[in-house]
């Protein structure tokens, strides 16, 4: 099979030679590649082979030095990023398959819940190889989950079958023994917020006989893990009623005392501003809020939306208590996160001591070679007053 080979210049072997995947469009030649087409790019003695994207700013995806990737190769790469899976404990049947370019499938996300496959694609090139990674997947999990029922892909219309049955619109699922509802058709990203799940249990093994505030709730995951771990109230705040309600349930689902738990209707940096003035305090505050810039030029926005959320958070956290942040946010990096922190604490007036950090649950891989897959912030701190502070 011969190849259109884009020449790039010299200037970029390094960037070839690196293992980043991803080529931007000003950095090719003019050419008359179509999408989704394999195409060699040679930069003076470097060489590799990509999917061409004629719609995004990034406009090769890469995936082999030499080999045009063919059904034995997707299999292989399929069958790596399964074998990192089988690391996750047997109490959880909901978690992150195929990571993208982070497994070395760029564009191309594919998340276990249950008996049922959910993926996302985030280029049309890639439409060249599903149905390779489609069939690697009914291959590999066929005969060796618990019957294997469909595969759909999440789109703007909702969910379309690629293989087998499509899901009913929820899924009972595990994560670290705790049973969660799962909306695959409007739920968050492909269901549920699987990045998480190990931070989560971090939260849950600090709890005990704690009162909790855990703000952005969305469908209670950190309040569940709570309560799991001997929380003696958990208070969920997120601003969208249906979430509230599907956190609610899934409380019950799981044996807790409602008592123990309310969900709250409102928005965070009101409520947040309210529990200030009223000088209200917990234990233990949990703060995960969704991104906050789409794009690098909101990063500093999103900064300091992070420190006002922070400073309310730290206000409402007792002395000697936890204050559990973290941000989602692509374009904040763990250094600008943990800089935010050290002005937020400053200007709450508390010292603050890290006692744990960490980024995604282990089926959320980051490459040495692609930082752009390092994403999550997870910071948990011990909260006490300054001696100048008011009491």
């Amino acid at each position: 099979m011969s190849l259109k080979t884009l020449n790039l210049g010299k200037n970029l072997e390094n960037a070839l030679k690196s293992g980043h995947p991803w080529i931007y469009r000003n950095h090719l030649p003019q050419h008359n590649a179509r999408n989704g087409e394999w195409v060699r790019l040679e930069a003076n003695r470097a060489s590799v082979i990509g999917l061409y994207d004629a719609e995004s700013q990034i406009a090769v995806r890469l995936f082999s030095e030499e080999v045009i990737p063919n059904r034995a190769f997707i299999h292989e790469r399929v069958k790596q990023a399964l074998g990192l899976r089988n690391l996750i404990s047997d109490d959880t049947n909901a978690y992150r398959l195929i990571y993208g370019e982070s497994d070395f499938l760029p564009a191309i996300v594919a998340d276990k819940y249950g008996r049922y496959v959910v993926i996302k694609t985030y280029s049309s090139s890639v439409e060249t190889i599903l149905p390779d990674v489609v069939w690697a997947l009914v291959k590999e999990l066929q005969g060796k989950e618990l019957k294997l029922r469909g595969i759909a892909r999440r789109t703007e219309r909702g969910l379309e079958s690629l293989w087998g049955d499509l899901p009913p619109p929820e899924v009972n699922v595990k994560e670290s023994g705790l049973t969660f509802i799962a909306n695959l058709y409007e739920g968050q990203k492909t269901g549920l917020f699987l990045d998480q799940r190990e931070n989560r249990q971090t939260a849950r093994t600090l709890a005990k006989d704690k009162t909790v505030l855990n703000l952005f709730s969305y469908n209670g995951g950190f309040s569940l893990y709570a309560l799991a771990g001997g929380a003696t109230h958990v208070t969920s705040v997120d601003i969208a009623k249906a979430a509230n309600k599907d956190a609610e349930r899934n409380v019950k689902l799981n044996g807790f005392e409602e008592s123990s738990h309310e969900a709250l209707t409102a928005d965070v940096f009101e409520m947040l501003e309210s529990y200030n003035k009223t000088r209200k305090t917990f234990d233990m505050v949990i703060l995960d809020p969704p991104p906050l810039a789409k794009d690098k030029k909101n990063r500093y926005g999103a900064i300091r939306a992070y420190k006002k959320l922070n400073v309310q958070a730290m206000k409402c956290v007792k002395p000697g208590g936890l204050l559990v942040s973290s941000s989602c946010t692509s374009q904040v990096s763990p250094t600008d996160f943990k800089e935010m922190l050290k002005e937020a604490a400053g200007e709450a007036n508390v010292q603050a001591q890290i006692i744990h950090e960490a980024g995604h649950a282990l089926d959320h891989p980051v490459p040495v070679n692609f930082p752009e897959g390092l994403y999550l912030k997870f910071v948990v701190m011990r909260l006490t007053r300054n001696a100048s502070a008011n009491q």
